[in-house]
């Protein structure tokens, strides 16, 4: 039914009731003086009477009907549930968009308005206030069939200037607040997710974490100030060791709003010391040894140069590509959650026999495994890697990289059981793999029983 014939049917309705309402009206005045005349009693008074009880009664029955329900139109339903892709409307895309505005009222209105001619739902909407204007951050869904070269045009004839765009996906559907509460978690129970969290908060950028000296003693870091460095495309902070953090992003200038966001993180990092989650995996090896598979931190280095010490002179140039004097040098990086995720493989009576090794470098991630001798050829290796590279992938990290020489078939052999996709390079006589992760299952095979216990012990 259309809106007129429904406002012509109402009208009717109301027409009807009215001449149904004047006839009670003048019923009510006949019965009335008929009734005075019979009994004798007053007829105004008896007129009065009958009309409060009429009136009452109608009041009464119009309330009940306006408060009912309205009738189900059947025919709208079945046609809403029949309705093509078409009566759904076209195919959206999202988009994140950033773009900066004159500090004036009308401004975002203009915005709104040329966005609107395109039917674009705007979803979300952050400000970034500068000293010169205001940088309006939107999430947004537009039709597929709309091109981001019209977006930006759209934008900029409504006074957006600078303007950027990337698509973005459901994640970014996540509000603000919640996105950071949700970081500040992550950082809190991990040490080593404050760069994962740092890169999902502020979009494409590179980390760089510079300790405070070099292997050798020789500083290495700047003195960085309290409060921090904001650049238009660099922020840096002080590192609790004394090292730096310094972040860049060339595609898109930071604003005071994310130098807060990003302060804030890493003064809670730096509050909460370094800590590592307590889970521990209990693997069963083919010959019926239980080994723990769990996170190792920097309370492992003793255990670590144990380890060097039982290593032979070999397996230890393979790992560290360097002078075998200098691996008990790289502990202290290497464990440091800083810099990398690093798994340990316990035996049964708490002997580390194994390290794994997940390194943030930039833009890149690089995997690195030392398994003891008498432990090698066991699958340790390749359970290590294989558990890296998913760490990777949840990170979200596109390549991982191992620098080994050509001689290590061990480290060969275990890159290609990943079943991933191999670029190799030689680069100054070593051998660089680099393999781009994606979510692995996990194996399940019959000689391997892994249960997983908490921080407490328990199964």
């Amino acid at each position: 039914m259309t809106e007129a014939s429904s406002a012509n049917s109402s009208r009717r309705h109301h027409w009807r009731r009215g001449v149904v309402e004047l006839a009670a009206l003048f019923t009510t005045a006949a019965v009335a003086d008929a009734l005075a005349d019979a009994l004798g009693f007053s007829g105004p008074a008896l007129l009065c009477a009958a009309a409060l009880a009429v009136s009452g009664f109608h009041i009464r029955w119009s309330r009940r009907h306006e408060n009912a329900p309205p009738p189900t139109d059947t025919g709208a339903a079945a046609s809403s549930s029949t309705a093509g892709p078409e009566a759904r409307g076209p195919e959206t895309t999202l988009w994140r968009m950033r773009t900066t505005v004159r500090d004036e009222p009308g401004s975002l209105a203009a915005l709104c308005t040329a966005l609107a001619a395109w039917r674009v739902d705007i979803l979300s909407l952050q400000t970034h206030p500068l000293s010169d204007g205001t940088v309006d951050e939107f999430l947004l869904r537009a039709p597929t069939a709309v091109q981001p070269e019209e977006l930006t045009r759209a934008v900029s004839g409504a006074g957006g200037a600078r303007t950027w765009l990337e698509r973005a996906d459901a994640h970014d559907l996540v509000d603000a607040p919640t996105r950071m509460l949700g970081l500040a978690t992550r950082t809190a129970l991990d040490s080593a997710e404050l760069p994962l969290a740092l890169r999902q908060l502020l979009g494409r950028c590179t980390i760089h974490s510079v300790p405070a000296r070099s292997l050798s003693g020789q500083p290495l870091a700047e003195q960085v100030p309290v409060e921090g460095v904001l650049e238009e495309h660099l922020m840096k902070f002080r590192d609790p060791s004394g090292g730096s953090l310094t972040i860049e992003r060339p595609q898109l200038p930071f604003t005071p709003t994310e130098f807060a966001r990003v302060r804030a993180l890493t003064e809670l990092d730096n509050r909460l010391g370094q800590r590592v989650p307590p889970r521990r995996d209990v693997l069963t090896l083919p010959e019926g040894n239980e080994i723990t598979i769990r996170r190792a931190g920097p309370s492992d280095q003793v255990a670590a140069r144990e380890m060097h010490d039982r290593c032979s002179s070999g397996t230890l140039d393979l790992r560290y590509h360097g002078p075998v004097s200098d691996a008990d040098r790289y502990l202290g990086h290497l464990l440091s959650p800083r810099f990398g995720r690093t798994l340990a493989v316990e035996t049964a009576s708490g002997r580390l026999v194994a390290l794994g090794h997940l390194l943030w470098d930039g833009d890149e991630t690089e995997v690195a495994l030392l398994v003891e001798d008498a432990w090698q050829q066991r699958g340790i290796g390749a359970e290590l890697l294989r558990r890296l590279v998913a760490m990777a992938a949840e990170a979200g990290c596109d390549s991982v990289y191992a620098i080994t020489q050509a001689s290590n078939t061990g480290m060969v052999a275990a890159m290609r059981g990943l079943g991933l996709p191999l670029d190799y390079q030689i680069e100054e006589g070593t051998l660089v793999i680099t393999a781009r992760p994606a979510p692995l299952p996990a194996r399940h095979e019959a000689r391997e029983i892994i249960r997983v216990r908490d921080g407490s012990g328990r199964r």
